[in-house]
């Protein structure tokens, strides 16, 4: 079948396959979840974040996970005991010895109410709170406050300890925490006595922002054996365990809430709410040290802090290529100190790396508009013979140089740098507020007034015009031209960074496609002078 097809019905079946694979094969083989590394012990364990108790005996029991109304009293602001600033943020823990509040301080972080990204959700665990296992002293513990050696810290690029107490008619609880300027934090948890309880990493943050395709929000646990398992909101089922884990998190697109330095031993857990959305925790020692970080997902930042949770910015599918052209885009904008001509100079590299096989490719599409009557002499004079039809549609290719696969090949090699880009530029926290232009002042979010996604689709559609075709079906040719048209309605709610990689990849191509064009027109030329004259000599 394939081989009765024209080369430009070719090139449209390999783009829509590959797009068909890519999407199919994300949904068919999910990232692999490994086996749970420790069963769950058959004690009874505390998983609901209101006053009731499941045992993990009966793992049809569904854990709510969502704070009573009296725990969303003792969040509130009056029931705050400690208060953390500096520049960047605003952090608030409550009389439960919980993060209760997080606040982005800068400009570029506002969610779509222009207000100051709040990270800790009012609903759900929150971090650092703790819960017993022994329900008597669970009740009491969710009744008594904790009390603050402090009650505001000033960080000014010197690190604070602050120690948090609880003391409970059978036990005290004392939470020496220790803040640093970058967002993270170290812990020193003390229970008095070896009563086994656990510590909540917090719901992932739920910043008001538009929601891209493609973008994932849940757990993350990634252990030592490096793999990484993802449970996105809506597929948690069940519970989970893991040890080894070098960090677990609870994510959206931009932000989390993580904890990590955990001891090798330590259980860590994954539940479900009752929306199926993944709720981390783990198992913790009378005396438990551990790290945690609640912040914009930034490379820079995660990695001055520890190198490992630059695992927590997820590119899914595409990790393999978006790590490096990351890290090439990063490069880039350390040369021009602006994220938008970074993305400019990343297509630069990327055209130049593909420009011989993009070369070839288009002068094989010449060579094959030029072969156009005589290949449609060979159908008429074949058509009843299919068999002698391909045999001589092939010599004529092999006689003139032409490949029918070779305008192909550079589109399809594109497809996963694509796709990779859109995973780089929807995840990169860094393009948050990263002005371009006079018009672009937040690279992330969409052109408010549409100006790029109308020069991606006016590029594409001159694209096209250049561009040689030998549309034998009227319905495939008027398709391909309301293609621009299309991808521009397509584009109009994609970040600008993307847009803008795709409006600067379709003026190579338009550069590319008009020297091979002149290239090939003179050389037409030439061989047609060259006969005339050869004609004359042997008049």
């Amino acid at each position: 079948m394939l081989d009765k097809m024209t080369p430009n019905q070719r090139l449209l079946v390999a783009v829509l396959a590959s797009v068909i694979f890519f999407v199919a094969y994300t949904a068919i083989f999910p990232p692999e979840q490994p086996e749970v590394a420790q069963k769950a012990k058959t004690d009874k364990v505390v998983l609901d974040q209101d006053k009731q108790v499941v045992t993990t005996k009966d793992t049809s029991a569904i854990a709510g996970h969502e704070i009573s109304t009296q725990d969303e009293v003792v969040a509130s602001a009056t029931n705050t005991i400690l208060t953390v600033t500096n520049k960047n943020f605003i952090l608030k823990m409550d009389t439960l010895g919980r993060i209760s509040s997080k606040e982005l301080l800068q400009e570029k972080f506002r969610d779509n109410d222009d207000n100051h990204a709040q990270l800790i959700p009012a609903f759900g665990a929150k971090p650092l709170y703790i819960r017993f296992l022994d329900e008597k002293i669970n009740a009491e513990a969710s009744s008594v406050p904790y009390v603050a050696s402090v009650s505001e810290v000033n960080l000014d690029g010197t690190p604070v300890k602050v120690t948090l107490t609880q003391k409970l008619s059978s036990l005290d609880v004392q939470k020496e925490i220790t803040f640093y300027d970058d967002g993270h934090y170290d812990v020193v948890v003390n229970v008095s006595q070896n009563k086994r309880y656990f510590v909540y990493v917090g719901q992932r943050p739920r910043v008001n922002q538009t929601e891209q395709m493609m973008t994932m929000k849940g757990a993350l646990v990634y252990t030592d054996d490096e793999i990484q398992t993802i449970i996105e909101d809506g597929d948690a089922e069940g519970r989970k365990t893991f040890t080894g884990v070098e960090l677990v998190a609870a994510f959206d697109q931009y932000t989390t809430t993580m904890m990590y330095n955990l001891a090798k031993d330590t259980m860590v857990i994954i539940d479900r709410d009752r929306d199926s959305n993944p709720v981390a925790y783990f198992d913790a020692l009378p005396t438990m040290t551990f790290s945690g970080y609640i912040g914009q997902k930034n490379y820079k930042t995660l990695h001055n802090i520890k190198p490992v949770l630059t695992n927590v910015i997820e590119y899914g599918w595409f990790t393999f290529a978006a790590k490096p052209l990351f890290a090439l885009l990063s490069w880039l904008h350390g040369i021009f100190g602006n994220w938008g001509w970074a993305i400019i100079g990343l297509v630069t590299i990327i055209r130049a790396v593909l420009y011989p096989l993009t070369y070839k490719g288009m002068m094989s599409m010449q060579k094959i508009k030029e072969l156009a009557p005589k290949l449609k002499e060979i159908k008429e004079k074949y058509k009843k013979d299919p068999q002698r039809m391909n045999a001589a549609t092939m010599e004529m290719y092999k006689k003139h140089g032409a490949n029918p696969l070779g305008g192909c090949l550079p589109m399809l090699l594109q497809i996963p740098v694509f796709f990779a880009i859109y995973r780089v530029l929807l995840n990169a926290v860094e393009l948050q507020g990263a002005p371009w232009m006079l018009w672009i002042t937040d690279l992330s979010r969409m052109d408010q007034y549409y100006i790029l996604p109308l020069l991606m689709g006016a590029s594409m559609f001159y694209q096209q015009k250049l561009t040689p075709t030998n549309f034998t079906d009227p319905m495939q040719e008027k398709v391909m031209k309301f293609l621009p048209v299309i991808f521009t309605f397509f584009f109009i709610t994609f970040p600008s960074g993307l847009v803008l990689y795709w409006f600067v990849n379709n003026l190579f191509s338009i550069g590319q496609q008009f020297i091979v064009n002149t290239q090939f027109k003179n050389a037409k030329d030439a061989e047609i002078a060259l006969a005339k004259k050869d004609g004359k000599k042997n008049d």
